[in-house]
């Protein structure tokens, strides 16, 4: 949708821009996202979109956008999108391939996994800088007292778990994880199933 207050005569109005020149994350050369909001084309309107590059097993980290519906599109390679439908309480997920889409509504809790190198994925949102709240972030921020509290745990075990969550993590496991990955591959965290129960 197009910026109703927008002068596209004005010579200040953008058409075009190159994503590479807003980088929003990186872990490594193959696994980063870039960004495209209304700053930095401002005859965007009310759209904006992620341009994300993972290899095999990385994981675009658990969270939710809570102003913005996205829309994940495979351009190569492949991933799972999961997501939590809050009025089942289920885990989804969606495999997707080149060609494919998995829509995540606003506010939905979801996350991607490469399953296979050279994964590139399009993240389009019905806003013009989509917010997040991170799972990272939930993890850090809210005091182990609390964790604790709220169901039965080990505060001090709390603590040794979540401390080495320093920053968000945005594209995961962080570089220097040094934990072996899941039993199988890392890519069959996907398919675990628990049953019914801002970017710039």
């Amino acid at each position: 949708m197009a910026i109703s207050y927008m002068d596209y005569a004005s010579p200040t109005a953008q058409f075009t821009f190159d994503l590479k020149n807003d980088l929003f994350f990186r872990k490594d050369a193959r696994n980063y996202i870039n960004r495209l909001s209304i700053n930095d084309l401002n005859t965007l309107g009310n759209t904006s979109l992620l341009d994300i590059y993972l290899t095999i097993g990385n994981i675009v980290e658990p969270h939710l956008h809570q102003n913005a519906s996205e829309l994940v599109y495979c351009i190569s390679g492949a991933a799972v999108v999961s997501l939590i439908n809050p009025f089942t309480n289920q885990l989804l997920n969606f495999p997707i391939q080149p060609g494919q889409v998995a829509n995540v509504p606003q506010g939905w809790w979801h996350y991607e996994i490469a399953t296979v190198d050279n994964t590139h994925l399009l993240a389009i949102f019905d806003a013009p800088i989509p917010e997040a709240i991170f799972g990272s972030d939930i993890l850090r921020l809210t005091p182990a007292s609390v964790w604790a509290h709220s169901y039965c745990l080990n505060e001090s075990k709390v603590k040794e778990t979540f401390a080495p969550i320093t920053t968000t993590a945005y594209i995961g496991p962080p570089k220097d994880c040094s934990r072996p990955p899941a039993v199988g591959t890392s890519t069959n965290l996907q398919y675990r199933q628990p049953g019914p129960h801002q970017y710039r």
